[in-house]
């Protein structure tokens, strides 16, 4: 059976509470299931802006996409993922990566891990969080074979990247990937929740995207290959719609974030879905 769809944005500035709270209660509006909050320096703090958008939207849950575990020690982080928890009353998803940006690390006064140590500081993240907070979902979001084994066996919710490469005729990366995950999660696989992030999709009636964000986060792909990503929408409403109904009768994925600056337009493909 499938599963019913989830619809989250993102949140990556705040200029004040009222704004931010409006924007919430504009999303619950629109029929929004989660306000996402990432977790880069130089970007609004991810625990404060949690709490207020959940005081604000009773209906919607929060979460992080995604928190840098290499900056935190398991213990401290699950301070403040237990207090959220229970400001939210359980509304609280926590979503967890390796942490990737070396300047960050710098600023912060911090190592810069290898990419194995992330890795496995990740992987004792979700130990840690699944034996103090049981109650709490963890999501995690990446595409390398071990990060999605960590997800397969920790994870409620798994966030896929649609793959960091073209998809060639006869190929299809993002199916790999999830064939990948459910070989990792044997029994639990029925169990997980697939994601995917929408990085572009029109604002506007025109049906094309912007494709900055997406050009940034692959530059290795042309802009005819990145309008074939599972990760930009183009096209209608009604054609959106059909799309994401396509992720979820083909992938099994049920769950879509997008951007702030689409919240208004993709509120009218949630119409359609919901």
């Amino acid at each position: 059976m499938a599963k019913g769809f989830r619809f989250g944005v993102g949140v990556t500035r705040v200029r004040s509470l009222e704004s931010l709270q409006e924007a919430a209660r504009r999303a619950e509006d629109l029929g929004f299931d989660v306000m996402h909050v990432p977790d880069h320096l130089g970007g609004p703090a991810p625990f404060p802006v949690m709490t207020a958008i959940a005081l604000a939207a009773p209906a919607l849950r929060v979460g992080t996409f995604v928190v840098n575990s290499a900056f935190y020690r398991p213990a401290l982080l699950a301070r403040d993922v237990g207090a959220l928890h229970e400001l939210s009353e359980g509304r609280f998803e926590l979503g967890l990566g390796t942490g990737y940006v070396k300047e960050e690390f710098d600023a912060a006064g911090l190592r810069f891990p290898s990419a194995g140590e992330r890795v496995d500081h990740l992987r004792d993240t979700c130990e840690y969080m699944a034996e103090h907070l049981p109650d709490v979902p963890i999501m995690i979001a990446g595409n390398g074979d071990r990060v999605l084994r960590i997800a397969a066996r920790w994870a409620n919710i798994i966030g896929l990247t649609g793959g960091d490469r073209p998809a060639e005729p006869g190929d299809d990366p993002l199916a790999e990937r999830i064939g990948f995950v459910r070989d990792a999660a044997g029994e639990r696989f029925d169990e997980l929740e697939l994601n995917v992030a929408i990085t572009a999709m029109p604002v506007d009636d025109s049906g094309a995207p912007d494709l900055a964000i997406a050009r940034r986060s692959l530059p290795g792909l042309t802009d005819e290959q990145l309008l074939r990503h599972p990760g930009v929408l183009s096209g209608s409403t009604d054609e959106i719609a059909e799309r994401l109904r396509g992720y979820r009768d083909t992938y099994g994925i049920s769950y879509v974030i997008v951007q702030a600056r689409h919240v208004e337009a993709f509120g009218k493909v949630i119409a359609l879905l919901k």
